[in-house]
């Protein structure tokens, strides 16, 4: 029976190929005549078009022949676009057209429907669907964790069906594999499949394994918040990826990919997303780190990096308290609070120089801002503020036309300069007082240049000081206490500001604020034209820097992706991130989805990391079955370079093992040791390096997000993970491996290991 089925299966498959190729030959016809004709009316452009400038007439008539061929070649570029973008389609279709059937009945009809679904659409010559997206509406109730009764939101509403059969194929190269009928939406063997693949340097599309809770996620296009929390492995990367496939299949044309961000925890985790879009004929959307955004908005500024954050070890008690606060969402509030206030004192400026001198000084700019009345806020403030400035340069540009410097410099004018100008503005020569009056105009304006920069750009606002009596007031309006800060040592730390703005750095705590301070004071709009934000890794934003990207980015709908449990940056306070963002979105709509189930590691792996968490048994496993994770103690730094070694000769069958260190200078000297024992590692120490295969030595802030074969967490010990906060980083590093784990520690085992039952690991000894 099951043979038949492959057999009858096979045959359909075969009959659909053969269509797509000739669809493909279809398509390449079209893209070559397109790209003759192009070539045809370039070629003969010019000698079409005859150029008649003797009478007005004429003019017109050339005109109007240019605006048809341009008419005709943009028509042209379109349907070229077009065509390529149809043959790519295509092309993913012709290998492996589709991976699943569903037999359907409407309700009260014992007709029954066929649908087979893949990574794009195809219908043959007759309309008829051969093979349907999986983003179609249609598609949605092979999703659903259940036969039978299933309902799915089309085009006109909710709409129930009955579904009687969901089956499931394994093709490659236009064979069938594998086929399978299921009861669930994705049959354990098919996913099972998949999972026990090794990894690969780059991310792979889920379409053929989504489980019903992702479907949930890729789907939804009501919420103004999407919060996603997510156990580490359990898709929550994949199933956004998929949903901005799915977005911008459901709302083109009037969606693009150039209208969805992603911020990413680094560089290195965007390289390695940077496939799954294209894999799916999408064009990849805007992808940042909040980093690259802050550092790209300040280039007057060293922003604080990634491998600054993490490595530095000097911050005391008091530091980080005081980034707390910084940090927080009662921060954001009180700045508001404080420019509340900037509407009737206390704005900063800087004198306006013209020629070495004051033009217009700061005390002149400050009155002007306050002359206007409290229907004022501060960005009609400060508009109002350029128009009278601009007013003031006007005035002055008329009396500067008379200095005797304007008529030295027209007379050193040469020849070449005067005949260019003559060209530019013929009217402007009629006599010679009109003559003199322009040129005199020319050349103060373009003396003036400068300041007229300065004041239609803001630049007369001192936000350096600005910020410093942002910092100076704030005790004013947030409580120091309830973040445990002494108001001498608040005050001592404007004293350690001061000095990093010196040398022109700015930490990421303080960084957000000064863009939210620049941006509310210069009334800028942010980015209305952006429709989707997407953050990932989001339990290591702060409330300030969330509250900020909802500000910059006003028209947008956000998707935030978290695991609380792998919070490395903002450890407990990670925990507030949801409170948070209902404040942030407060009168918005917000979903949650929680997915609790993890599909990356092996049964054995999940199992034993979820053990370091304090509430880790919510954490489900899936099925998939491997070799207890292994722990070794070593004696010494000798031993545990050996013990490595033979790691690594036993990890041979694996693509990729990771080594990961705490930090980056551990992660340094262990490369080094290891290449001087004829080892061949890649060290990977910075975010903009790119994953490659083999024996990778990784800090552990740069794997955030990242999955591999097998993984060794170096150092393991007391001493090295010595408190609490060090218990997410461990769960972070051992939930990296898909099929096998080694822990190593040298000496002591760190007590977070304490909790794992015995039964879940070996000891090595």
């Amino acid at each position: 029976m099951a043979e038949n089925i492959k057999i009858a299966e096979q045959k359909r498959l075969n009959s659909v190929i053969q269509k797509i190729n000739l669809a493909k030959l279809k398509q390449l016809k079209t893209i070559h005549h397109d790209e003759k004709n192009e070539r045809i009316i370039q070629k003969d452009f010019y000698n079409d078009v005859r150029l008649r400038s003797t009478t007005y007439s004429g003019l017109m008539e050339t005109g109007v022949e240019v605006r048809q061929k341009q008419q005709m070649l943009d028509q042209l570029n379109s349907e070229w676009h077009q065509a390529h973008f149809f043959l790519k389609r295509l092309q993913l279709l012709a290998k492996n057209p589709y991976f699943a059937r569903v037999d359907f009945k409407e309700l009260n009809s014992d007709q029954v429907h066929t649908i087979y679904i893949g990574l794009a659409s195809f219908a043959n010559e007759g309309k008829h669907y051969l093979v349907y997206d999986w983003r179609a509406p249609i598609s949605s109730i092979y999703y659903e964790n259940k036969l039978g009764k299933v309902t799915y939101q089309a085009p006109s509403g909710p709409h129930t069906v009955n579904v009687l059969l969901k089956r499931q194929f394994q093709i490659k190269n236009g064979k069938i594999v594998t086929v399978f009928d299921t009861k669930a939406a994705i049959g354990d063997q098919l996913l099972l499949s998949n999972l026990s693949q090794q990894s690969t340097p780059k991310m792979r599309n889920i379409v053929t394994t989504i489980q019903a809770d992702q479907n949930k996620i890729i789907r939804d296009t009501s919420a103004d918040l999407l919060y996603v929390q997510g156990a580490a492995g359990s898709g929550k990367t994949s199933a956004a990826l998929q949903r901005v496939a799915y977005l911008l299949y459901h709302y083109r044309p009037s969606l693009t990919s150039r209208q969805i961000i992603l911020f990413s925890p680094n560089q290195l985790f965007n390289d390695y997303v940077n496939h799954v879009l294209p894999s799916l004929g999408e064009h990849n959307m805007v992808r940042m780190t909040y980093y690259q955004y802050s550092d790209h908005r300040v280039p007057h500024f060293s922003v604080e990096t990634l491998a600054q954050r993490f490595s530095d070890d000097n911050l005391t008690h008091h530091d980080q308290r005081i980034n707390n606060l910084k940090n927080s969402l009662e921060c954001f509030k009180a700045v508001n609070k404080y420019l509340g206030d900037l509407n009737h004192s206390g704005m900063h400026f800087k004198n306006i120089i013209f020629n070495g001198h004051v033009f217009i000084s700061k005390q002149q700019i400050a009155k002007i801002y306050y002359q206007f009345n409290s229907n004022y806020d501060l960005s009609n403030r400060l508009d109002a503020t350029k128009d009278k400035l601009l007013i003031l340069l006007r005035e002055r540009i008329k009396s500067e036309m008379k200095k005797k410097w304007v008529s030295d410099a027209i007379e050193d004018m040469d020849r070449a300069q005067l005949q260019a100008i003559q060209l530019s503005h013929p009217n402007e020569f009629q006599n010679v007082d009109n003559s003199y009056n322009f040129l005199a105009k020319h050349i103060v304006i373009g003396a003036f240049r400068r300041v007229r920069h300065i004041i239609t750009n803001g630049l007369f606002i001192n936000l350096n000081l600005q910020y410093l009596h942002l910092l100076n007031a704030l005790p004013k309006y947030i409580s120091l206490k309830q973040f445990g800060i002494p108001e001498k040592t608040w005050q001592n730390s404007l004293k350690e500001f001061i000095n990093e703005l010196d040398y022109g750095q700015i930490s990421m705590a303080d960084v957000s604020i000064y863009l939210y301070l620049h941006d509310r004071i210069a009334g800028s709009l942010g980015h209305p034209g952006i429709k989707y934000i997407f953050i990932d890794e989001a339990q290591d934003y702060t409330g300030f820097q969330m509250a900020l990207i909802h500000y910059e980015f006003p028209k947008a709908r956000f998707t935030v992706l978290a695991d609380l449990n792998q919070a490395i940056f903002t450890h407990q306070r990670s925990h507030h991130l949801l409170g948070d963002l209902k404040q942030i979105f407060k009168g918005q709509t917000i979903h949650q989805v929680q997915l609790v189930k993890s599909y990356r590691s092996t049964q054995q792996i999940t199992d034993f990391s979820k053990y370091l968490l304090p509430d880790g048994e919510d954490i489900q496993s899936f099925a998939r079955n491997g070799e207890l994770p292994k722990v070794s103690v070593e004696p010494s730094r000798g031993r545990e370079l050996a013990g490595l070694i033979k790691i690594i000769k036993n990890n041979h069958k694996y693509g990729t093992t990771a080594l990961i260190g705490k930090n980056l200078k551990q992660c340094q000297l262990l490369a080094k040791q290891l290449k001087q024992r004829g080892v061949n590692v890649h060290l990977i120490q910075t975010e903009n390096q790119e994953l490659v295969s083999g024996i990778l030595v990784v800090p552990a802030y740069l794997a955030k997000g990242l999955e591999f074969d097998a993984v060794v967490m170096l150092d393991a010990s007391r001493h090295n993970y010595a408190n609490d906060e060090d218990r997410q980083l461990a769960y972070t590093i051992c939930t990296r491996a898909m099929h096998r784990l080694n822990v190593i520690s040298i000496h002591d085992l760190s007590p977070l290991f304490n909790a794992i039952p015995k039964q879940l690991y070996q000891l090595d000894d």
